[in-house]
């Protein structure tokens, strides 16, 4: 099994190709840590049997990455990983001719059958069976260490994702959440956040979509019952 790995997380990509080689000792595994890297690994070594591609590195520019390397290498099945991805990103990736997209949050064996299935032919994406959509991704905003496979860290991650009385809400879900309690707007939550205003919008949009809410209030309402964040009234922050 031949694969070219491309992630700028240099501890996650460091642990998974040892994770792979450990599983598989046969497993022939080329790193960058870029998409202009990996493109250039591409011209010189085009016999890859999986090109694996971090959605969120630099050179990527979104999809526009994924395309030209499908352009350019139609032969070569590429797949996406991410530790941050909304359900559209996937469903993009997808309609663009991605043959998976594995979230960084997977346990290590997890992540490593969803390889061995796509160099096997098969398409792999997680499902949110909840509204059955591709499960997006999140583990941190960037200001955390992305979890580590050879440790446990993708197994723990994906324990604290699967908890039922947190909604699965990241840590910047939460922090956004606790502005919506207030009544605060968009543009006041990314002041106060030191974030895009559209970065905001979809982290309301994962808040109402984890809680089954129909808009932000109802959102907010739902997390102060479950005890989500501080029964406050609103404007006393």
């Amino acid at each position: 099994m031949k694969l070219l790995l491309a992630d700028d997380h240099t501890l996650f990509r460091d642990a998974l190709v040892q994770y792979i080689e450990r599983a598989n000792p046969d497993a022939d595994v080329t790193t960058a840590e870029s998409f202009d890297q990996a493109y250039e690994i591409m011209e010189d070594k085009r016999h890859q049997d999986l090109i694996l591609l971090d959605l969120r590195m630099p050179g990527m520019k979104g999809l526009y990455g994924f395309e030209k390397m499908r352009e350019n290498f139609p032969n070569t099945p590429v797949a996406l990983m991410s530790g941050v991805a909304e359900p559209e990103d996937v469903e993009a990736a997808i309609a663009l001719g991605a043959v998976g997209y594995f979230p960084k949050t997977l346990s290590g064996k997890a992540l490593l059958t969803a390889i061995k299935s796509v160099v096997d032919g098969e398409v792999f994406i997680p499902v949110d069976h909840k509204n059955s959509t591709p499960l997006p991704a999140y583990y941190d905003d960037g200001d955390q260490a992305p979890p580590n496979p050879v440790y446990g860290g993708m197994h723990e991650a994906q324990q604290t994702l699967s908890a039922k009385d947190d909604f699965n809400l990241t840590p910047r879900e939460r922090d956004v959440l606790e502005f919506l309690i207030t009544g605060a707007s968009n543009k006041e939550i990314a002041t106060n956040l030191n974030l895009q205003v559209v970065t905001v919008k979809l982290h309301v949009r994962g808040i109402c979509r984890k809680l089954d809410a129909k808009n932000r209030t109802q959102a907010a309402l739902i997390a102060q019952e479950h005890g989500l964040v501080p029964k406050v009234a609103s404007g006393e922050r």
